[in-house]
C-alpha cells in the first residue's frame, strides 16, 4: 500500500498557528488577551492528524479538496439547521431561488431530529399538487433514507433533470403509516405575488415567498386593487396572505411591510456585541393604503421574512394578525462567498419586531387564533321557502342576483380561514365608516 506523508502538510499549520502566539509573546498588550481568543492549536493538530489518517487509511482514495470541503461542511452544519457550506451547485441554486426560477419540487425545508421537515410548499408546484404539507417529515428521498443527509444534501437529491420523477417517502403528524409520493420534477417559476378582489372592494394579496422583487410586485398589485375598486367606491380593506411563505430576501420584506406604514422601524437584527451588533431597518415614509383595514393571515408555515412582516404590522398595531402561530425561524442567514464559486450560508443574528420580540423559536402569536377547518353545510329538515320561491314575486330591479367566484361567501367551504379574514375586515371597514 503506498502511503502519502502529510508531514510538509502538518508542519505548515503547526507554522501557521504558532506565528500568531510568538507575536502574541513579543507584545506586552496582547498578555490581557483571553485563553478563548487564542487559536486551538492542540485542537488543530488533532484534525491534521486525522487528515493524514484518512488520506493514508480510507478504503478509497479521497481528494485533498474533498476531505476539505466536507470538513467544512460538517463544521457549519453542525452550528445550527440554518448554516451550511454552499458547494458550487448549491451556490447557484440560492442564486436561482431569490431570483424567482429554479429546477426542482417547489419546497422549503429545514432539518428536525435527524429528518428533514417541511417548511412550506410553494404555490402552483409538484410539491403543492401532491399535497405536501408543512411539518410533514420527509424520511426517504427515493430508497435513501436522509437520517444519514444535511439539508444541503437532501435538497440536491430533490433537484434535477424537468420531467423526471422522484419518490418522498414522509410521515405526517395523525397518520400511522409513512405516505409514499411519487412527483415530477419541473421548473419552478414562482411569481410571488398574486391579487384579486372579493365583492368588488375587499382585496386579497398573496404573497408565496419573499424574491428580491416582491416589494415591487406587491406596489404593482396594490395600484391594481385600487384602480379597480375606484368605480365602486374605493378599495375598502385587504387580507394579506402569508400562509405556507417559508420567507426569503429580508429586504423585500421590509419593503412589503413599508407600504403599509408611515416610516418607522420594521425589524431589527442583533449579532454579537449590544448597540454595535444592531441594525435597524426601517420603512419609507407614506402609507400607499392609506390605513385601509388590514388583515395579515399566518399558519404554521409562515416562517421568516413572512414573520418580520406580520410582527411589524401587529407591533405597529397597522394589522390584526389572523391564523395560526407561525413557524418561528427569527434567525439572519449571511451569505458569505468562499473563492469564487462556493459559500457559507452563516447564521449572525437574530431578527426581533419593533417592539424587541424575538420570533427564534417563539413565532408570532396571532391577534385572533383561527384553525384551517373543512366546513360543510347542515342537512336541514323541512322546507324553506323565501320570496324568490312564491309564484309571481317581483324581481330585484337592482341588477344582479347571481353568484360569483369573487364572491367572499363562497369561500366558506373552500377556505374557511380566509373566509374568517374577510368577515374580520368587512367589521374593521364597517367602523371605519
Amino acid at each position: 500500500m503506498v502511503k502519502t506523508s502529510l508531514r510538509p502538510f502538518v508542519a505548515s499549520m503547526a507554522l501557521a498557528l504558532a506565528l500568531p502566539m510568538s507575536a502574541m509573546a513579543a507584545d506586552d498588550s496582547s498578555a490581557a488577551t483571553s485563553a478563548d481568543s487564542q487559536l486551538p492549536i492542540q485542537s488543530l493538530r488533532l484534525f491534521a492528524e486525522a487528515f493524514e489518517r484518512i488520506k493514508q487509511n480510507y478504503v478509497s482514495e479521497v481528494s485533498d479538496q474533498k476531505l476539505i470541503q466536507y470538513a467544512i461542511q460538517g463544521m457549519v452544519a453542525n452550528l445550527d439547521p440554518h448554516s451550511a457550506y454552499l458547494d458550487p451547485d448549491s451556490f447557484r441554486d440560492l442564486q436561482e431561488s431569490t431570483s424567482g426560477e429554479f429546477g426542482g419540487l417547489g419546497i422549503e425545508v429545514d432539518e428536525q431530529d435527524g429528518m428533514i421537515r417541511v417548511v412550506a410548499p410553494i404555490d402552483d408546484t409538484p410539491a403543492q399538487r401532491a399535497d405536501l404539507r408543512a411539518g410533514d417529515l420527509i424520511i426517504k428521498i427515493n430508497n435513501e433514507a436522509v437520517s444519514s443527509l444535511s439539508v444541503t444534501d437532501a435538497i440536491n437529491l430533490m433537484r434535477g433533470k424537468p420531467g423526471s420523477s422522484i419518490t418522498l417517502t414522509i410521515m405526517r403528524e395523525g397518520v400511522n403509516q409513512p405516505i409514499v409520493k411519487t412527483l415530477k420534477r419541473d421548473i419552478i417559476r414562482v411569481k410571488s405575488v398574486r391579487s384579486k378582489l372579493y365583492d368588488n372592494g375587499y382585496g386579497y394579496l398573496r404573497i408565496t415567498q419573499f424574491q428580491e422583487d416582491s416589494g415591487q410586485e406587491v406596489i404593482r398589485a396594490l395600484q391594481q386593487m385600487q384602480g379597480e375598486a375606484a368605480s365602486h367606491g374605493g378599495l375598502k380593506g385587504i387580507v394579506m396572505d402569508l400562509r405556507n411563505n417559508p420567507g426569503g430576501v429580508l429586504q423585500a420584506a421590509v419593503e412589503v411591510a413599508g407600504a403599509f406604514l408611515d416610516g418607522g422601524l420594521v425589524v431589527y437584527t442583533q449579532g454579537r456585541g449590544d448597540d454595535e451588533g444592531r441594525t435597524d431597518f426601517k420603512a419609507k415614509a407614506g402609507d400607499m393604503t392609506h390605513g385601509v383595514p388590514l388583515v395579515v393571515l399566518i399558519n404554521g408555515g409562515s416562517a421568516s421574512a413572512s414573520e418580520i412582516v406580520s410582527g411589524a404590522l401587529q407591533d405597529r398595531k397597522r394589522a390584526v394578525v389572523l391564523g395560526e402561530p407561525s413557524f418561528g425561524k427569527g434567525s439572519v442567514q449571511t451569505i458569505m462567498p468562499l473563492g469564487k464559486d462556493s459559500a457559507i450560508k452563516l447564521t449572525t443574528a437574530l431578527y426581533f419586531t419593533p417592539n424587541g420580540r424575538s420570533i427564534q423559536a417563539e413565532g408570532i402569536t396571532p391577534d385572533i387564533r383561527v384553525k384551517d377547518v373543512k366546513v360543510t353545510p347542515m342537512n336541514v329538515d323541512g322546507v324553506s321557502i323565501k320570496e324568490a320561491d312564491l309564484k309571481g314575486h317581483l324581481d330585484n330591479a337592482g341588477g344582479n342576483t347571481s353568484s360569483s367566484d369573487q364572491s367572499i361567501g363562497n369561500l366558506i367551504e373552500t377556505d374557511y380561514p380566509l373566509f374568517e379574514s374577510f368577515n374580520l375586515l368587512k367589521a374593521l371597514s364597517l367602523t371605519k365608516r
